[in-house]
């Protein structure tokens, strides 16, 4: 395939680049179907080992953590290779992460569920650092942020359906004989899933997206300039860590006498509720976008996420389970336009930028781990003022970026 420049692919109307979108589209499914089974796995695991909360996060450390150790060599491996072949390499290393849940299981072990967990996430980096900037050049930059909220509202479809099947398949078991052995057969089915996945985008005739040549050297020093990519790092570093903070101890709060009382395999029904709201509103914002400041809008959404979670500190019963399933709404926008916005104006250095920005997604891997200490330690409800101080500094990034075309 010969590179095509973006204005080539803005303006033609083949085949090939009418496949790019909605391909791509589909691999945001994908991992947000198997970001969010953490949510489930969490409480699962924390049962069957019997795990304190903070223990219980490190399943989120760990596969957040390969984000920090993997997105600059992604974005190397991509600028290298192209972003198609990243794609097919991502989904290939997922899948044998996925595969490695069957011996965990079969051992009982939690360290093998961790590294198993790690892999699952590496190929899920290559993922995000080929996709993410591949859609934002996939058309008119000044719609990318639209663009990019309408595909991020497919990955919300992903974590919409995951709980429900998680806690058929999974939470559903706590009770049996099956214990850890629950996992195996929807981690069997999504490893099948990916390595064919992964063998259709290796046939596909995608279009060939302009990046820096081989030749040239990148490195940090390079993005020093840009100082809306640092920021807009810290932004997602900060998105991240709250919104997986949040849903990995939903199930949990949920679950207290003083909110639901319900069984934790009930009570991770209501979790679909919050990434539902989060899909709602990532196709509401995409089209708002079209017409708003995308700044502006995100500045909006991030002090809505505070006001919200104020009320699941201060309040019970209905007043704190309906707050808490709102912040998915609030947060829905968030992750693709400070994306979007962080890579404005990178050019042919898109790509290290992109890797940089999941880099930045290690806030899901420490954030969570701090909020289990805090509810350990002062109890659920008030840990959750750890994604106040994260919403607080979203909202600024959100009011100083409205200059910036996205």
């Amino acid at each position: 395939m010969q590179s095509i420049s973006q204005a080539e692919i803005q303006s033609s109307g083949t085949p090939v680049s009418s496949w790019a979108l909605p391909t791509l589209t589909f691999l945001f499914f994908i991992w947000g179907f198997i970001t969010c089974l953490n949510d489930i796995l969490i409480p699962h695991l924390k049962a069957v080992f019997d795990l304190t909360y903070t223990q219980a996060m490190l399943i989120q450390f760990c596969f957040f953590g390969a984000y920090f150790v993997v997105s600059l060599p992604a974005g190397a491996l991509i600028n290298r290779l192209g972003y198609q072949k990243g794609i097919v390499i991502g989904l290939a290393i997922a899948g044998f992460g996925t595969l490695n849940f069957i011996p965990a299981a079969s051992f009982h072990s939690y360290p093998w569920f961790l590294a198993a967990l790690f892999v699952l996430a590496s190929g899920i980096t290559i993922l995000q650092v080929a996709a993410n900037p591949y859609v934002t050049v996939l058309g008119n930059p000044k719609t990318a942020s639209s663009r990019l909220t309408m595909t991020q509202a497919f990955n919300s479809l992903g974590t919409t359906v995951a709980p429900l099947i998680g806690a058929a398949l999974i939470l559903s078991q706590l009770d049996s004989t099956e214990g850890a052995d629950a996992v195996q057969l929807p981690y069997l089915i999504l490893t099948v899933a990916l390595f064919v996945v992964a063998l259709i985008f290796s046939r596909l005739n995608l279009p060939v997206v302009e990046n820096a040549t081989a030749a040239e050297k990148i490195s940090i020093k390079t993005l020093l300039p840009f100082t809306h990519l640092w920021l807009g790092a810290l932004g997602i570093f900060m998105y991240v860590g709250a919104e997986v903070a949040i849903g990995s101890v939903m199930v949990n709060f949920i679950a207290l006498p003083e909110i639901t009382g319900l069984a934790e395999a009930d009570a991770a029904h209501y979790v679909a509720w919050y990434w539902g709201g989060a899909m709602v509103g990532r196709f509401v914002g995409a089209l708002l976008m079209q017409r708003m400041n995308a700044g502006l809008l995100l500045a909006i959404h991030a002090a809505a996420a505070m006001l919200l979670l104020v009320l699941v500190i201060t309040g019970q019963g209905q007043l704190a389970l309906f707050a808490l399933l709102l912040v998915g709404i609030a947060n829905s926008i968030m992750f693709p336009t400070i994306f979007s916005l962080a890579l404005h104006g990178l050019g042919k250095y898109t790509s290290q930028g992109a890797g940089l920005l999941c880099l930045a997604i290690v806030g899901g891997a420490l954030v969570p781990l701090a909020q289990g200490k805090l509810a350990d330690t002062f109890g659920l409800a008030l840990s959750f003022i750890l994604p106040i101080f994260c919403y607080i500094y979203i909202c600024y990034f959100g009011l100083r970026s409205r200059k910036v075309t996205g």
